[in-house]
């Protein structure tokens, strides 16, 4: 590889940092370019719906890496500059305009914009008091904002809203979550899991309300919102409301590029966009399932910290002309307060459900299974078997229901006993 070979990485998030990182580490010679749309740099997200608002992590103590690391791993990161045109050759190369006015040009280039908060389309939506969490400038009006607020209301069951509740809960404030569906988190667990979490939820003084979404959001007449009207009429006084309904990639630049985009940037498995050139990673890519076991679709947007780190690194290898196929076992944690859920692999809502009962309360276990074959897990306090079902997924071992269903035995040991069975 050339000294001359120039990477950008658009986007200083967790992908992005990691990309800039394993190129390095995998003999990238060539300056590397980390811009990054916000002023700060680069941070860990999934504290700010947690520690952060709890008060114990600040911003110094999110940041993925020291400043020394960037100038000692020759990394130019450069912050509050939003590439907002890009311009690509037939062969890769290209430029970046930023709204400054100021251009970058490359000779690869890797996006890892990342995803935006989804809004509602609802009256009131733009009042002041209602809110999203997506970064830290979010994070900290939503900090500030619960310092005061006697009652909360989120808008969204999943694992955002959930979070920033069990936060506000136990500052003692009032806190409604209203979720459209029939169960919280619907789309990424089984109902048995949901209806603990659930509970687990009421428990700590949260009301739960499912199947009814908002219909509006009241103005006090003063630009301010007031309380939430939902599609059965009740009104729910808030002076603070939370919109946690998911996030959409930021593929606006791919696109206008002429990437082919479908719900985030379109990549292989080595992370190539459909130019054959250009590389996406992160939460704004549209990867294939790199489960071992085919999940349930087999294209997917994953959004979480192992997936930036995992395809980042398969990434570079694309990066530095030794491609190795993305291929990790997903997995995903959520803090809600006391309670702490895990997921490992890729479930379906047709996937059949075995229960484990964890020895101590509040401990709780769902295994995920597609025929005769062991998908996923969905964990309750519950961090060994976790591990444990993460590291069967990723041996391709096989352990059948009937053992699965046995609860005298610890998941770890059925699983090792599994695979041992399996290497023979």
């Amino acid at each position: 590889m050339t000294t001359g070979n120039r990477l950008l990485i658009v986007g200083a998030g967790q992908a992005g940092v990691q990309t800039a990182n394993s190129a390095r580490e995998l003999g990238w010679r060539g300056p590397i370019t980390l811009l990054g749309a916000e002023p700060h740099a680069p941070y860990a997200r999934p504290p700010l719906s947690k520690a952060f608002l709890g008060g114990t992590a600040t911003a110094a103590s999110l940041a993925l890496r020291t400043p020394e690391f960037y100038a000692d791993h020759r990394i130019d990161l450069v912050l509050d500059e939003r590439v907002r045109h890009l311009d690509l050759a037939g062969d890769g190369t290209g430029s970046a305009v930023t709204g400054s006015g100021r251009t970058w040009d490359f000779d690869r280039l890797v996006l890892a914009t990342g995803a935006a908060p989804r809004r509602v389309p609802l009256e009131g939506a733009h009042l002041d008091g209602v809110v999203v969490l997506r970064d830290l400038h979010d994070a900290t009006v939503l900090a500030r904002r619960l310092d005061t607020a006697e009652r909360l209301v989120v808008v969204g069951g999943g694992f955002v809203g959930l979070e920033v509740a069990a936060a506000a809960a136990a500052a003692g404030i009032r806190t409604t979550v209203v979720e459209a569906a029939s169960s919280l988190m619907n789309r990424v667990v089984s109902p048995v899991t949901s209806e603990v979490v659930e509970r687990a939820h009421r428990a700590c003084g949260i009301r739960v309300l499912t199947g009814v979404r908002p219909a509006r959001f009241v103005d006090d007449a003063q630009g301010a919102v007031t309380a939430v009207e939902l599609d059965n009429g009740v009104r729910l006084p808030a002076r603070l409301v939370l919109v946690g309904v998911g996030a959409d990639p930021r593929d606006d630049l791919a696109a206008a590029a002429g990437l082919h985009c479908d719900n985030g940037i379109v990549v292989d498995d080595r992370s190539l966009a459909s130019d054959g050139h250009t590389l996406a990673v992160g939460d704004c890519a549209n990867v294939p399932d790199p489960s071992p076991v085919s999940g349930p679709a087999p294209r997917l947007r994953l959004e979480s910290v192992d997936n930036a780190v995992e395809q980042a690194r398969a990434a570079a290898t694309t990066l530095v002309g030794s491609p190795q196929p993305y291929r990790s076992v997903p997995w995903f944690w959520s803090d809600q307060g006391g309670l702490k859920l895990q997921i490992a692999g890729l479930a379906g809502p047709d996937d059949d459900i075995i229960v484990r009962a964890g020895k101590r309360p509040g401990q709780h276990t769902t295994l995920r299974y597609r025929g005769s074959h062991l998908v996923a897990a969905e964990c309750v306090n519950s961090p060994a078997d976790c591990l444990a079902v993460r590291k069967a997924l990723a041996a391709g071992t096989a352990l059948p229901r009937e053992a699965a269903a046995d609860t005298r035995i610890p998941l770890k040991q059925h699983l090792s006993t599994a695979l041992t069975t399996l290497r023979g």
